[in-house]
């Protein structure tokens, strides 16, 4: 994609949910989100700025005066707001949370641990000037997403909820996530599915780089903690049901009953506990129009052998 044109000014807030984070991540963050927003001041294109922190750890991270450290490095930031959750939400619950505590132009969703390069945002935010764009994705960095995009448009299935930016007027429309379905995991695959349902573009901007941290093997692989297992498990069944996948549903369930991992074995007893109470979300997508289940992704994979 070519370098996104000037725009108009714009507000945005973006919205992280934080748990058991280390202060030095979060330091690292919020030094960086400062830096980009002073780039965006002196370029014109930032006419306010809000950092909205969602804490659902066990216990508070942020004390009145580490909190007020964090706000000391970000001057050029308009607030840093820090709200204790006292349970843990998730982030689709978590995000919607802090969606109602804050207005702007522009939403950023974000992992606490992203850290964004200075001109990420600005270039994402010059793509939404199309109002044919929903939403858009920034580049991950070491390990970068292997989802396809088209590398003319960036058009792609589905924006990763690591680092995405949205129009808030479109967001509240859309009733921000699916909190009621999605704990953890796939709550941006299907808020992105559900943009484009609506009949707006899902972009990647490969301009636009944030670094994400990730825990690697020995042989360069993702380690995946207990919690992400279960949740991503769970998520997986929730979606393809939502989303009108009964068959995916069925081989999932039967994966999941016949292997060894207790986690998937639970988020199936938690799938149809669901079902059977007659919780589960109306489907939708039923032409399989939008929805993109390939080989056990959302999308195809660029990387893919």
């Amino acid at each position: 994609m070519s370098e996104p044109v000037p725009h108009e000014p714009v507000s945005i807030a973006a919205l992280t949910v934080l748990f058991n984070n280390s202060w030095e991540s979060l330091r690292r963050s919020v030094a960086a989100f400062d830096n980009s927003v002073r780039i965006g001041r002196e370029a014109n294109l930032c006419s306010g700025f809000t950092l909205a922190l969602g804490d659902a750890s066990p216990a508070a991270l942020l004390s009145e005066d580490r909190l007020e450290q964090l706000r000391a490095l970000a001057p050029h930031i308009d607030l840093v707001h820090y709200e204790f959750f006292d349970e843990n939400t998730g982030t689709s619950r978590g995000q919607n949370r802090l969606s109602r505590t804050t207005e702007s132009d522009l939403i950023v969703l974000c992992n606490p641990d992203v850290v964004p390069d200075a001109r990420a945002m600005w270039r994402m935010a010059a793509l939404l000037d199309d109002q044919r764009i929903g939403i858009v994705e920034a580049k991950q960095l070491p390990i970068e997403h292997p989802k396809d995009y088209d590398e003319g448009t960036g058009l792609t299935s589905w924006c990763s909820g690591a680092f995405s930016m949205v129009r808030r007027a479109l967001f509240e429309e859309l009733e921000g996530f699916d909190e009621q379905t999605f704990f953890l995991y796939c709550d941006d695959v299907d808020l992105s599915w559900r943009i484009r349902e609506a009949g707006y573009d899902a972009v990647m901007q490969p301009a636009a780089v944030v670094f994400h941290g990730k825990d690697l093997s020995a042989s360069g692989g993702w380690v995946p903690t207990e919690a992400e297992r279960y949740y991503s498990a769970e998520a997986a069944l929730l979606l393809a049901h939502k989303w009108s996948r009964d068959v995916i549903v069925a081989d999932l369930l039967e994966q999941f009953d016949s292997g060894v991992d207790e986690n998937h074995r639970r988020a199936a007893e938690e799938f149809r506990r669901r079902q059977d109470e007659g919780v589960l979300v109306p489907q939708r997508d039923s032409s399989g129009a939008v929805g993109r289940f390939v080989d056990g992704q959302y999308a195809h994979h660029r990387y893919a052998l």
